[in-house]
Formats: structure tokens, C-alpha cells, sequence
């Protein structure tokens, strides 16, 4: 948790050089059982709000934010978040006070992450790879570790019968155009989730189906070459059901 706001919070040109902060859960990971825990603690005592330790205009403090959010459903571990954060409160918490709710009608971009948020959790329950495996080795493997340059990450989760989904953060500003990821799934690949989505407040840059090709990458025998949208996370399944 600490490590990744820290990360969040630098403007992206910094955040080639500490690429670590959201790459070292994960050499602690399996001595643990633990919670991706976006709590109470993270909204009080000046502290702000999660939405508003992001950098930039609106546009690209909201991008982050549902960058941030996809990375976290993607990573291994159980989710928590506190009332509020879900569709991007403003004002810290006060237990005195209700939730600032009028944000849902002003403008797409809280709206935008309130329905974001249902379809993770939609297709956190659809999606066995998203939660089964959380604390088995066997569950998850890095992809793409060190891309410091563009600040890609990129893994794949996979549950106990073998279906696999990819999971990749751009957190820049920059559309990443051919971006060539190996996958361990030859075939198809369909991208069910993007969070750069118009529907989310995004800039609706998004690469539906995508096939694979012959040509090693990261490890893998087969890879596909997608358009990374800006400030973004996208998932992507070879799932034939």
C-alpha cells in the first residue's frame, strides 16, 4: 500500500526511477497471506483522499486513479477500499458528515468510476485467475519486470485449471503504439477490460480482439502486439467461453 501511493503520487516522468515501489510486493508475496488494503487509515488526518494524491489536471488524476485501481484488482491478494473512494470522493473522510454523492452528477469522471469499479468487481467474480490462486506461486508470473523507460508492468494470473489473464499497467501519459508483450496462450486474446474505456471518463483507446504470433517475447513462444492507452491498466483473456 505505501509503496504504490508513494509511486502514484510522483508525476509520471519520475516514476522510471523508482519502477521498484510497485514491483517489490511480490518478493514478499507468498510469505503471507495479505490484503491490498486502500483503508480508512489512507483518507484521514490531512491525508486527503485517494483521488486527490494523484497527480495532474482531472483528466489525469482520474486516469490514475482507475490505472492504480485495475493494477490492484490484477495483483494477487484480497481487496479492500473505503466508502468513498469507489466513485473519487474529494473531501476527507468525517465520520460526522455523509459522502459528497452530488459528484455523481457532475461530469463523467466520478460516475465513470463508480461503473468502473461494478465491472472489476463483476469480472473479479466471473474470472477464477483474478482470486483463486492468490497464494500459490503457480497463480501468477511476471511478464514484463523492468521496463523503467516507459513504466509498463506486465503479468499473468492463471486459477487452478489453467486459464490465464494477462494484466497491463501504462503509467504514463503516452500511448505506447505496438507494444509487443509475450502471452502463454497462443490464439486469440480479447481485451475485457480497459480502464482508458469512454465509459470510465477515458479517452476510449482500446484494442478489442487480438491475435497472436510466432515470434518469442518475455519468456513466451507467442506474443501480441497491442496499443497501450495513457495512464491505463487493460486486461486480456484467452478464455474461449
Amino acid at each position: 500500500m505505501h509503496d504504490s501511493l508513494a509511486y502514484m503520487k510522483r508525476d509520471p516522468i519520475y516514476r522510471q526511477h523508482h519502477h521498484h515501489e510497485m514491483t517489490f510486493s511480490m518478493v514478499y508475496a507468498y510469505n503471507e497471506n495479505f490484503v491490498l488494503s486502500l483503508s480508512h487509515d489512507e483518507v484521514v488526518h490531512g491525508k486527503g483522499t485517494i483521488l486527490s494524491r494523484m497527480p495532474g489536471d482531472d483528466w489525469q488524476r482520474f486516469a490514475n486513479l482507475r490505472a492504480y485501481y485495475g493494477f490492484m484488482f490484477g495483483h494477487p491478494g484480497k481487496k479492500l477500499m473505503f466508502m468513498g473512494s469507489e466513485f473519487g470522493v474529494t473531501n476527507e473522510w468525517n465520520p460526522a458528515e455523509s459522502l459528497n454523492w452530488n459528484l455523481l452528477q457532475q461530469g463523467p469522471y466520478h460516475q465513470g468510476m463508480l461503473t468502473m469499479i461494478s465491472e472489476l468487481n463483476t469480472l473479479y467474480q466471473r474470472y477464477p485467475a483474478l482470486h483463486e490462486l492468490d497464494f500459490d506461486r503457480d497463480g501468477f508470473r511476471w511478464l514484463i519486470l523492468e521496463d523503467h523507460g516507459q513504466s509498463v508492468f506486465a503479468f499473468y494470473r492463471k486459477d487452478s485449471a489453467g486459464k490465464t489473464m494477462v494484466i497491463i499497467s501504462n503509467m504514463t501519459p503516452y500511448v505506447r503504439h505496438d507494444y509487443c508483450i509475450g502471452v502463454p496462450v497462443d490464439g486469440l486474446w480479447q481485451e475485457i477490460f480497459n480502464s482508458d474505456d469512454q465509459r470510465f471518463g477515458g479517452s476510449h483507446i482500446v484494442n478489442g480482439s487480438v491475435a497472436t504470433r510466432p515470434v518469442a517475447q518475455h519468456s513466451q513462444t507467442q506474443s501480441i502486439s497491442l496499443t497501450l492507452p495513457p495512464l491505463a491498466t487493460i486486461m486480456l483473456t484467452a478464455d474461449r467461453e
